[in-house]
């Protein structure tokens, strides 16, 4: 399959630039049997049964976007932390070509990062001149919430440090946010309390490169960029006695999808595990571990959108999309939500 097979026209006015307020009414689109429903986030527990499991990416959004001046040239610079592996980080680098292997970075007094290698994807790998406890605070005061650059807008919004992070955030160290659990509050938790749908939590660590665009023509030449993942024993005996019980798991989010898909056995029972993946799902994939997903409204060409494609069909992704597109739905990470049953 081709990249360009694909696309689709996605008017830029659909992407949303700030959350959508009050979240419990935020649009759903909702796709089981074939048909597609208009419905709002309050409306998914009508589709949940007693004993069903909503698996949750609990990572944690941490401040990874950066400014600094490279002090051999004077260059200013952005960069947004991507994977941290033994104290060197990756970091997506804008302008690239300004830096050299060797650049000290210079954020603020007496916190810098020294560049360590130079890749040709954008990326560099950085080492910064204080321990990771030291880092976490310089990260609070120096750094910023990394919005997708998709999202467009002049002024900057004090909120979004609150509004790009889940409620139920606690691990990790994330410079996305899992943002399919942007829509869950505390009413919607009690409400699935009451009627006895489980919950699970899995960490995976969102990285930058979530937002690079697919470059290769030919997608089985695509290098997926490879992100840090936890399951713990606790959430695999609940995700496993609930399979067992012919349950539903639902996916919230493609990154809970992708951790859950990583740690599967054949059967499709989930084995706890802590260690990185670079799965890449497209047309044909056969899903063992997830029944449903809920997720956001991605963009045109993305590996995101080929996820899609493999788990409805390819034709009925693209049928659920321009009717999402004719409905007006807001895309991407401040967007509207689907809850997509597997086909």
């Amino acid at each position: 399959m081709k990249t360009s097979d694909f696309n689709f026209e996605l008017p830029e006015n659909l992407i949303a630039n700030q959350p959508f307020f009050p979240k419990e009414e935020t649009k759903m689109l909702v796709y089981k049997n074939d048909e597609i429903l208009d419905c709002k986030i309050i409306n998914l527990i009508d589709f949940l049964q007693e004993g069903d499991v909503l698996v949750f990416n609990d990572a944690k959004v941490i401040k990874a976007k950066l400014s600094a001046k490279i002090s051999r040239n004077q260059a200013i610079l952005d960069f947004n932390l991507d994977q941290e592996d033994e104290g060197i980080w990756n970091a997506l680098c804008r302008p690239a070509k300004k830096v050299k292997q060797g650049d000290i970075l210079e954020i603020a007094p007496n916190f810098s990062a020294e560049v360590l290698q130079k890749n040709d994807d954008g990326f560099i790998k950085i080492k910064f001149n204080c321990n990771f406890s030291e880092l976490q605070k310089n990260l609070d005061k120096f750094g910023s919430i990394p919005l997708p650059p998709y999202i467009k807008r002049e002024e900057k919004n004090s909120q979004d440090q609150t509004n790009y992070q889940t409620i139920y955030a606690k691990n990790g160290v994330a410079v996305a946010a899992p943002t399919a659990g942007l829509h869950f509050t505390q009413k919607i938790f009690d409400l699935l309390e009451q009627k006895k749908v489980k919950k699970a939590f899995v960490t995976l660590n969102v990285g930058a490169g979530t937002f690079l665009p697919v470059r290769s023509d030919n997608i089985n030449e695509h290098k997926m960029h490879n992100e840090f993942f936890s399951i713990s024993k606790e959430t695999a005996e609940i995700i496993n006695s609930a399979k067992k019980l012919g349950k539903k798991i639902v996916a919230v989010g493609t990154t809970s999808l992708r951790a859950l898909e990583s740690s599967c056995n054949s059967e499709g029972f989930i084995e706890a595990n802590s260690r990185r993946t670079d799965i890449f799902i497209y047309p044909p994939y056969s899903f063992k571990s997830v029944d449903v997903l809920m997720t956001n409204f991605h963009l045109p060409k993305s590996t995101l959108f080929m996820l899609i494609c493999a788990f409805v069909g390819k034709n009925e992704g693209f049928r659920i999309y321009d009717y999402a597109i004719r409905e007006n739905y807001r895309f991407y990470s401040y967007g509207d939500s689907s809850l997509l049953f597997k086909k």
